[in-house]
């Protein structure tokens, strides 16, 4: 039976990963739970709770500047700067219901040990760009801070950019200084109607290309556009692809309009606006459009933006299954029949052939995520940096063991 420790301060905390460190006891590092699933099974008798580090401490909106216990719910914190018209510019997906958890549930810690990014990351970057500074403790049991609370700190050396999709590995955090941003006054969407993949992407290009600053771009195929909760995409009945404008009203207005005439050789156009593109674009961080097929296996891919059709079409001329684009076609996402060993070496070896980037199994049975790569393979050389660095802060392997790669 899986013994729990819930610490309820950052002493309690630095205490309960000090006991583990000294008594050679793994612990799985978790606070909702709603990405347990994501990366290979941790194989421990005790699990690390960290819920009871929630809560708002700290938030100035006049300094764009909010302070957060690591498992405060995103729920929370986006509802907090929504009284202020702020927002998390790089707009964490939800991937509650894709991974089987519930919707709304994920953290604050999580989405950073993940360092993730909904369609904004291609103008606002990923989750370790809004870190200021936190407060965590190694996998030696030991305190440490990095950064503080203020935009310009540039104290120490930047250790949220190591945190930032460590998955717990290295270390666990108590709580964490995060950039905020104004909300946009108005947020519209281009709709580009009958694009097939390759000349969808390179209508993102154009648009992300162009000077009207672009803050979403993704294209769904035809039968991919059939889930979405948005009539107007849902209804098309052939591929659709976005692009989305943010800002004051009358300049959102011209954009649109500039975009939609910059855009009308690759199909007929449509706007939506602010609800419907809400509703579109969290659909697309949230690969919401398989969360109903539990089945398939789905597997998360950057790549050179120009090589994801490519990519895309080799892999489903193999596999089956469907996939769609984000970040201007740089992240593909693919939904394939499950198979024994997740169709790891067809998706690699597409990768691989379109130029190289990064393949990650997102979802899986536990069986085939222990037994074949999540995570691209490192190379000997990154294999032994990563190596040090876990001997740096975890000698122990205390934290999330092999949650990212065996043995580590």
């Amino acid at each position: 039976m899986t013994e729990t420790l819930r610490p309820e301060t950052p002493e309690q905390l630095r205490e309960a990963v000090a006991w583990a460190t000294s008594a050679d006891t793994p612990l799985e590092v978790a606070a909702a739970g709603t990405k347990r699933v994501f990366g290979r099974p941790c194989q421990t008798s005790h699990r690390l709770d960290l819920s009871g580090l929630a809560g708002v401490t700290d938030y100035e909106p006049a300094e764009l500047v909010m302070g957060v216990g690591a498992a405060t719910p995103l729920a929370e914190i986006e509802a907090a700067l929504a009284a202020n018209n702020q927002q998390l510019a790089f707009e964490p997906p939800d991937f509650g219901p894709l991974l089987g958890a519930a919707a709304g549930a994920g953290t604050i810690g999580g989405a950073i040990a993940c360092n993730l990014a909904g369609p904004r990351r291609v103008k606002a970057g990923a989750a370790r760009d809004h870190i200021i500074g936190f407060h965590a403790v190694s996998g030696r049991g030991e305190d440490f801070k990095s950064g503080g609370r203020v935009v310009k700190n540039v104290t120490g050396f930047d250790l949220s950019k190591l945190m930032a999709g460590s998955f717990g590995t290295l270390a666990v955090m108590a709580d964490v200084n995060l950039k905020v941003m104004p909300a946009p006054e108005r947020t519209r969407t281009v709709l580009v109607y009958g694009a097939e993949d390759g000349a969808a992407v390179k209508a993102l290009a154009q648009a992300l290309g162009s000077a009207f600053d672009v803050s979403g771009a993704a294209h769904l195929p035809a039968e991919v556009a059939a889930g979405s909760g948005v009539d107007y995409v849902a209804g098309a009945g052939r591929p659709v692809t976005a692009v989305r404008i943010e800002g004051t009203g009358a300049s959102v207005e011209y954009r649109c309009q500039a975009i939609r005439e910059n855009l009308a050789e690759f199909g007929d156009t449509e706007e939506l606006h602010s609800s419907n593109s809400v509703t579109l674009w969290s659909e697309v961080a949230g690969a919401a459009y398989f969360t109903a097929e539990a089945e398939t296996q789905v597997w998360r891919v950057s790549a050179t933006p120009g090589a994801g059709p490519r990519l895309a079409a080799e892999v489903r001329a193999e596999t089956g299954g469907r996939a769609y684009y984000d970040w201007g076609g740089g992240l593909v996402w693919l939904a394939l029949p499950p198979r024994p060993d997740a169709a790891h070496e067809v998706v690699r070896g597409a990768l691989a052939a379109a130029g190289g980037g990064h393949a990650t199994l997102l979802r899986a049975a536990e069986s085939v995520r222990a037994a074949f790569p999540v995570f691209e393979p490192q190379g000997e050389a990154l294999k032994a940096l990563s190596a040090r660095i876990k001997d740096a802060f975890d000698p122990k392997r205390v934290l999330n063991p092999g949650r990212m790669y065996a043995g580590v």
